[in-house]
Parts: C-alpha cells; structure tokens; sequence
C-alpha cells in the first residue's frame, strides 16, 4: 500500500512539472514575437513550433514511461516524437497535410532540436532540480 501511495505522489509530481512545461510554451505562443528585431520575429514565425511541439510531445511521453517501459529511455522518447514529427512533414511535400501545409527540408532540424532540447531538460536539468524526476 505505501508503495503503491508513493508511486501517486510521484506521477502527480511529475504531472504538475509537465503540466506547467506545457502551460509555459502555450504562454510563449501566446506572447509571439512582435516585440523582437525582424530576424527574431521571423526565426519565431518560421520554426518556433517546429522546436516547441517536439519539446512539448516529449514531455507528455514522460507521463507514459511508467505505464510503457520502452519509453523510459530517452532516446526512444526522442526518437519516437522525432519520428513522428519527420513523417507529418514528409506528408506535406507529397500535399498530404497532416499538422501543417508548407513543406520546409528545415524543419526537420528543428524537430531534432526540439527533442534534444527536451531530453537535456528531462536528463540533466529536472533530474538534478527534483529529486523525483
């Protein structure tokens, strides 16, 4: 019983750092770009999503790793949403628009950042920051 109420305590934990992860880049598509010098301003408008959502899908895997043990590695977790991402783009060039409608050989570089952003978060950063991560 007591393991079992410490493993809810920890998902909740977990839940609330992705939880607010998500709530902080929401906030960042809300704010834009506007404010910012034009290089900036285009840089947001042209590959901020395509290094967000990858960022973001990563974390919503972590809520599943301990539900589906390949996923508690990292780099399936990377793989899998880099993946993903790679094939909705590759639908755009062949006109099959699944997340978005401009095929751009660019933004496949930008997803492998945005997971390698977020396996840097997940592995170096909140695992030092928390210690139930």
């Amino acid at each position: 019983y007591e393991l079992a109420e410490t493993f809810v305590k920890l998902m909740q934990q977990k839940k609330l750092v992705v939880v607010i992860t998500q709530l902080i880049i929401a906030c960042l598509f809300v704010i834009g770009a506007d404010w910012a010098s034009d290089n900036i301003h285009r840089f947001f408008h042209s590959y901020f999503a395509d290094i967000a959502i990858p960022f973001g899908f990563y974390f919503l895997m972590v809520l599943l790793e301990d539900r589906y043990k390949l996923l508690q590695k990292w780099y399936v977790k990377a793989a899998v949403i880099f993946i993903l991402c790679s094939i909705s783009e590759t639908l755009q060039f062949f006109s099959i628009y699944a997340m978005a409608t401009v095929f751009d050989p660019w933004d496949f570089a930008m997803y492998a950042l945005g997971v390698i952003l977020a396996a840097i978060v997940d592995r170096i950063i909140l695992k030092k920051l928390f210690g139930f991560w």
